[in-house]
């Protein structure tokens, strides 16, 4: 899962994006609406959280501009006012949720990880393949009724395998949907988690390499 935070109170921004990551997403943040706005254009995200009143570029152009290029993305509007009037405004502009300053984070969090399920073609919130099970609300993983052990990166590798339904994922994919925006793209990231997942995974082994296509999950 990722995310893109565009607010300009910068320690805020990173409070955020500290407990976002802590939840096992990948995230990037922007301090202005321009900068933002590049970042969402260049970049696929699950969930934006953009915040209002946002130098350079106000927030309300950001997000008009996020829907008129018909970005898959889905947006949490935050700001400072908490009437309806501010909730209709945000709303009309084509926001998917609203969430008025000052919030609870574990409510930030749980409408950020709703928009995410929503930005991605439905499945099963557990997923299972032969004798591995993955809780996605839970960020769980088990094999042969094991709990698994896995870092936030393997994890989410292992679900963008598993909800591709046995279609081979590319490295640049994986590294798009998992890493976030400081991840370099002739890394060896991708191929070091694969490697390090399919351990943790053991014997028989569900990860197939796909020859000039990427990674496969394969039944046993």
């Amino acid at each position: 899962m990722r995310t893109l935070i565009i607010e300009d109170d910068r320690e805020l921004a990173e409070t955020i994006a500290a407990g976002l990551r802590r939840r096992q997403m990948a995230v990037d943040v922007a301090l202005d609406g321009a900068t933002g706005l590049a970042n969402a254009q260049v970049n696929d995200y699950d969930v934006i959280v953009l915040d209002r009143d946002l130098p350079v570029l106000h927030g309300d152009d950001v997000c008009a501009a996020l829907v008129q290029d018909g970005l898959r993305s889905r947006i949490l509007m935050l700001t400072a006012a908490g009437s309806t009037d501010a909730l209709v405004d945000g709303l009309e502009l084509g926001a998917d949720d609203y969430l008025a300053k000052p919030f609870d984070f574990a409510v930030l969090a749980a409408r950020v990880t709703a928009l995410a399920r929503r930005s991605q073609p439905a499945h099963p919130p557990t997923l299972i393949v032969g004798n591995l099970t993955v809780d996605t609300a839970r960020r769980l993983a088990m094999r042969s009724g094991q709990p698994l052990e896995l870092t936030p990166k393997e994890f989410g590798v292992l679900e963008v395998l598993l909800t591709a339904g046995g279609r081979a994922v590319s490295a640049e994919e994986l590294l798009d949907r998992v890493w976030d925006e400081n991840a370099d793209p002739f890394t060896h990231a991708v191929k070091i988690t694969i490697s390090r997942l399919r351990t943790k995974l053991g014997p028989p082994s569900l990860i197939e390499t796909v020859a000039r296509s990427g990674y496969r999950v394969i039944a046993p």
